[in-house]
């Protein structure tokens, strides 16, 4: 597989330094990404960059992810308009397992292949760099007027900038530049690869190791993703999407993709996916043809979700999102957890009832008209009852005397209560 190749139909390469190509063509080449542990979790915004080094190995080339221990203590001011908030040594160690956990379900670190995947952390060799060692190691091969060139300092020092740059933001690039140097002298990495906004700080560490050794290293950075209506991708009312379950369900996690338009998930399936070329534009074309059964948007969703989760929480998201539109089982809905039930049903009108009623059990009828509001009369849900319109947790209730006990409560405390095709409503017992 050409790498270069792959990544053009792909769209995925923004610039490329000359001679690239070239080198990743001649030789196995090894290079890196560097991934900054200020949250426990990455998010879908990172997975443009682990899709790179995914890639990057497929083609037979050794990736190296970096987990910024050091920089993460920085904060990379590039597209930020002020200082970050520094974190501490612990915080930062935690975010790191939890960074290599995700980033392990992507690529081979473990196998016997000569490409396997390293991880490194640059706090490993930042920590021992004194002040004055790194002025005089590195700082003297770089000069102001350079760095001062990047736009993502240019832009900090611009009059309109009500922040300005403190001394450690404008140092990221020579300590991001360094990692590169570390890694060219120690793995043989020639390559620094990452988001479009960090050209600048990868051609510092091209220009380093050129001034420091007199070797050559390259870069490529693939495009900054964006939704088709020119806002931030990844990004929902509730914040970002995040790879950890914890922070986005694999249920949220799957609508998120489900719910793309056609033309971001064009892009998307090319992006986020190994789908092959022909497999792809073939999806594309039976897409367009009948574009309301949204073939993209679930082959998409599947893909992503099985790679970041797994198919059993690929088909778990697949029956919640089944239930909304009246194909889901009561034995799906028994099978999901609190999280995922609260996010299908969330904005559905909840009543909250004693829990001692359901461990003495008691009526439909008086429940959903006595001790909730769930139907305005005992008229209308004798009427409604007799015409098939009533569900208890998806089954349909004809006896309005039945007794509901504990034994109906979904997760120990919610009862589902369907009126009708489309209204839902919660009876959560407490």
């Amino acid at each position: 597989m050409n790498f270069v190749e792959e990544l053009r139909w792909r769209g995925m390469i923004h610039d490329i330094m000359p001679g690239t190509e070239e080198l990743l063509s001649r030789e196995k080449v090894t290079g890196y990404i560097g991934f900054d542990p200020t949250a426990d979790s990455l998010h879908i915004g990172h997975m443009v960059q682990v899709m790179l080094l995914v890639h990057f190995q497929r083609a037979g080339h050794t990736p190296i992810a970096l987990i910024g221990g050091a920089t993460g203590m920085i904060g990379d001011p590039s597209g930020k308009s002020e200082e970050r908030v520094l974190l501490d040594e612990d915080t930062l160690r935690r975010n790191q397992e939890c960074i290599k956990k995700q980033l392990e379900k992507f690529l081979d670190f473990t196998s016997e292949r000569p490409n396997r995947a390293i991880m490194v952390n640059n706090y490993d060799w930042m920590k021992d760099y004194s002040f004055l060692g790194f002025i005089r190691d590195i700082g003297k091969h770089i000069t102001v007027n350079y760095m001062m060139s990047k736009d993502s300092v240019k832009k900090r020092l611009s009059p309109d900038s009500k922040e300005g740059m403190s001394f450690t933001e404008f140092s990221y690039q020579l300590v991001q530049g360094t990692d590169f140097l570390h890694l060219y002298k120690t793995y043989n990495c020639k390559l620094q690869m990452g988001g479009s906004d960090q050209w600048g700080n990868i051609v510092t560490g091209t220009e380093l190791i050129r001034r420091k050794t007199g070797g050559e290293a390259y870069a490529l950075t693939c495009p900054l993703i964006t939704k088709s209506d020119g806002t931030k991708f990844g990004k929902t009312e509730a914040g970002n999407v995040w790879l950890d379950r914890e922070k986005t369900s694999p249920y949220q996690f799957y609508q998120f993709w489900l719910n793309v338009s056609d033309e971001d998930a064009a892009r998307y399936i090319k992006i986020f996916t190994t789908l092959d070329r022909e497999t792809i534009e073939n999806l594309i074309s039976e897409h367009n043809q009948k574009p309301e059964e949204r073939l993209l948007q679930k082959r998409l969703a599947e893909e992503v979700t099985v790679m970041v989760h797994s198919r059993e929480d690929y088909n778990s998201a697949v029956e919640a999102s089944q239930i909304l539109f009246g194909r889901g089982t009561t034995e799906s809905l028994k099978k999901m957890d609190e999280k995922t039930f609260l996010t299908v049903f969330e904005g559905v009108p909840v009543f909250e009832v004693n829990k001692n009623l359901f461990c003495e059990g008691i009526s439909l009828l008086e429940l959903c008209t006595v001790h909730s509001q769930v139907f305005s009369s005992k008229g209308e849900l004798r009427r409604l009852a007799q015409g098939g319109g009533v569900s208890i947790n998806k089954e349909k209730v004809n006896d309005v005397e039945m007794k509901i006990n504990t034994e109906f409560l979904l997760n120990g405390k919610y009862l589902l209560v369907q009126k009708g095709r489309k209204n839902y409503y919660i009876i959560r017992a407490v």
